[in-house]
């Protein structure tokens, strides 16, 4: 690969994927931009630039491309979330909002150019799994599920922008994603990491906080990133859409005995909690244990962002009823080349390792 020709922007790269996609392009030697309004962890500063860029404001967009021209790859992990997440999801204005911001830095680098591939997410939202229950196991060939998405709105923009040009794109559609870093709409990491400390230092077991259990899948972060690596560049990922996932299965309860072992915790039986409320009773026990642990953050609603509302979605929290699984077919993205798999077990050691390292758990 000459390194010359190949520059990459990671749009969203302080978040869960975007942060995990940074390491990896710097890992194989890309140089690369990354935005994002909050400062990522970099290694490589000799090739990576950071921009804080707002990406619904559309000047500083173009003024920030007028300076990178080179710019061949665009690897879009970025996403505007409401602090009511669920309700967001069906918000009109959030969904333009997310479609401008993408054009808002599409179309700068389209006058630049030099972009020859782009890369978008969506997730299980694309099959209505938000709204309900969906094919099991749901695949990128069944028709668009019938309800308004700002997914639609982005590609159905990427999918014209493209059209006729060499210019090619990739969508992914990850399972619940897992990762290392803070303070995000929807990470569950930082979520069930402070859970637990909290509660130990309460003196209090490491017990269930949801609803009823269901069978669900997972993506490490650094999965995806693997995968956006690989469709970079790979002739088979042009302009399709894939599903992603870890490889296996699990439910709440079979995985909660693993992570209280990884958290070094006491188990309890299943406790029902709200934790969209409890998290904000918790700020100054969490101010006390950051105190006494040295830890980096002592505000707990920058650790979590607003992931402790993701969380009750997640753990099913308030269910009166069986949660039906959403789960999606991978066999299109391994038969296109890419092998990549994880077990999900390993993803949760390696990412409450990493936060413990990073400072942000105890």
């Amino acid at each position: 690969m000459s390194q010359a020709s190949h520059k990459v922007l990671i749009a969203g790269a302080s978040g869960v994927i975007g942060q995990a996609t940074l390491s990896r392009f710097e890992q194989a030697g890309w140089d690369l931009v990354a935005l994002s309004r909050r400062p990522p962890r970099i290694t490589r500063p000799d090739q990576v630039t950071h921009l804080a860029v707002d990406l619904t404001d559309s000047r500083a967009c173009a003024d920030a491309i007028a300076a990178h021209p080179d710019i061949t790859h665009l690897a879009y992990c970025a996403v505007q979330e409401s602090d009511d997440l669920r309700r967001g999801w069906k918000n009109p204005e959030q969904m333009q909002t997310n479609a401008r911001m993408l054009r808002n830095l599409v179309e700068p680098l389209l006058q630049a150019g030099g972009l020859r591939h782009v890369s978008l997410l969506q997730g299980t939202k694309a099959y209505g799994a938000h709204l309900h229950p969906i094919p099991i196991a749901a695949r990128e060939s069944l028709p668009r599920d019938p309800h308004p998405n700002f997914y639609w709105l982005q590609e159905d923009y990427i999918r014209e922008v493209c059209a006729g040009k060499d210019l090619h794109f990739t969508i992914f559609r990850p399972q619940v994603v897992f990762g290392d870093v803070i303070g995000v709409a929807m990470n569950l990491i930082p979520v069930i990491g402070a859970y637990a400390a909290l509660r130990k230092a309460e003196g209090r077991p490491f017990s269930f906080p949801g609803g009823p259990d269901y069978l669900l899948e997972a993506v490490d972060a650094r999965l995806v990133a693997d995968a956006l690596l690989w469709a970079a560049e790979a002739p088979t990922a042009a302009d399709e859409i894939f599903n992603i996932a870890n490889g296996d299965l699990f439910t709440w309860s079979s995985i909660w005995p693993e992570l209280a072992a990884i958290l070094e915790a006491d188990r309890g039986e299943p406790e029902p909690c709200a934790l969209a409320r409890w998290f904000p009773e918790q700020a100054q026990a969490w101010e006390r244990l950051a105190r006494t642990h040295h830890l980096r953050c002592a505000d707990l609603s920058k650790l979590t962002g607003q992931s402790h509302h993701y969380a009750d979605f997640c753990f099913g929290y308030g269910a009166k009823t069986a949660i039906p699984p959403a789960l999606v077919s991978t066999i299109k993205l391994r038969q296109a080349g890419f092998q990549g798999c994880i077990g999900t077990q390993e993803m949760f050691r390696h990412a409450f390792t990493s936060m413990r390292d990073l400072g942000y758990l105890p």
